[in-house]
């Protein structure tokens, strides 16, 4: 899918190529898993030009019609980005389809993504299916008794955890990120901000621990004081500090000594930032509507034989498609392999993905997340048992669907569907 893009022209990684080629970053990542001390994100804010800044939001549908302005302003931009102004991985699902969407319409760009890695490591195998190749972690300590002073907090779903207890499990799934990341080939940068006082003395053993990790660039990024956080007091460090600490770390990694440290709608050539210019048409495209819904003339069926509906979601590891005959009966289009168990949420979204041209979706039960996902992605989860044809009929009709609905069994697996994705039991 990649293999006639030229990576050499993404410009962070690369910094001969700086003044040629430039950069997008597309701030379809509002939320965020964990609170660091130093960061203050802002929203509609215009006034900085930082990490965590964005003057807007925009869905995956408006980044792509955004995608499409800027290139028509700068078509020396190369790289479309993701780093903010949360987390991509906090934002899976928007994340995920903006990279598709941007692949699809432009297969020439270069995909990146910048995360805290919290959340990272499930998604990595569909990143290198889409064909992002670059992804930058930013990794403050890799000891527990550093970073627990750095984090106010790490969410895991819906749990919080603090301190010490938080930064070993947000250091665990880093390690585990960039694992994942190094064995499918992806192009890792590790972003370490150095702190005064808090981890300043510590950056060489990031730099050791990550070059064993196999990471590619180290980028050592000078704290910016942030009003309204923890750290608003620590002092900048100087130039020369900066200086120092990356020399001593380019014995393990080569260094980035170019950051611009970019806000997370920045767009432009790293020299030559048009974020302010586009800022106008970053808004026009926050305030597009949806999409108009594309047509589905299908419909998707879990079954074992083919014959009844008579699967659970969580079950499934293959879907019917069936379509409506022009003589008002039905056929069978195709089979579609179902994602296999695991991977939380990520599955619900894959399912809605390989069933994007289906209406509805016939199953024996599932769970409340799983329905709410396919809903907001288009498809309608119908609950029912019976044969296959009645509920055909019934979606197509529209009518009968309250009869098969009451036949229905009820799920005894709790949790199973909830968003673990591990199936029934």
């Amino acid at each position: 899918m990649t293999s006639r893009i030229d990576f050499n022209r993404h410009p962070c990684f690369n910094a001969k190529v700086k003044g040629r080629y430039g950069r997008v970053h597309l701030p379809v990542a509002p939320r965020c898993n964990i609170q660091c001390n130093y960061c203050n994100r802002k929203y509609d804010c215009v006034n900085e030009s930082r990490p965590g800044v964005t003057s807007t939001v925009l869905s995956p549908d408006q980044a792509l019609h955004y995608m499409g302005r800027v290139l028509e302003k700068e078509p020396r931009i190369s790289v479309a980005g993701i780093a903010g102004p949360g987390d991509p991985f906090a934002n899976a699902a928007e994340t995920l389809e903006t990279m598709r969407l941007i692949r699809k319409k432009f297969p020439d760009t270069i995909l990146c993504l910048a995360s805290n890695g919290m959340n990272l490591a499930p998604h990595v195998p569909e990143l290198a299916e889409i064909g992002v190749s670059h992804v930058t972690v930013t990794v403050n300590g890799v000891d527990p008794e550093v970073t627990a002073g750095i984090y106010s907090w790490v969410r895991d779903g819906k749990i919080i955890y603090r301190g010490v207890q938080g930064a070993e499990l947000l250091l665990a799934r880093q390690v585990a990120a960039i694992e994942a990341l190094k064995k499918h080939g992806i192009t890792v940068k590790i972003n370490t901000i150095v702190i005064p006082g808090i981890n300043d003395h510590h950056i060489m053993e990031v730099a050791r621990a990550m070059q064993e990790l196999g990471a590619d660039l180290l980028n050592c990024m000078a704290m910016f004081p942030n009003a309204d956080t923890v750290f608003e007091d620590i002092a900048e460090p100087s130039r020369r500090v900066m200086a120092e600490i990356r020399d001593r770390a380019g014995k393990y990694l080569p260094q980035m000594r170019h950051c611009t440290r970019c806000r997370a709608d920045a767009v432009g050539l790293l020299d030559e930032d048009r974020t302010e210019e586009m800022r106008g048409c970053l808004s026009a495209c926050a305030s597009l509507p949806a999409p108009a819904e594309t047509a589905r003339p299908y419909v998707a069926v879990a079954t074992l034989e083919g014959v009844l509906v008579n699967q659970h979601l969580g079950e499934a590891t293959r879907f019917q498609v069936w379509r409506q005959d022009s003589d008002g009966g039905y056929s069978l289009v195709e089979e579609r392999q179902a994602p296999p168990p695991g991977g939380g949420a990520n599955r619900w979204h894959t399912i809605g993905r390989i069933l994007g041209d289906c209406r509805a979706l016939l199953v024996c039960d599932l769970g409340e997340s799983p329905r709410s996902i396919l809903k907001k992605k288009g498809i309608r989860p119908i609950t029912m048992t019976g044969f296959i044809e009645q509920g055909l009929r019934a979606v197509y009709t529209g009518r009968g669907l309250n009869t098969l609905q009451g036949r229905m069994r009820k799920c005894t697996a709790k949790g199973a569907c909830a968003g673990g994705g591990g199936g029934c039991g």
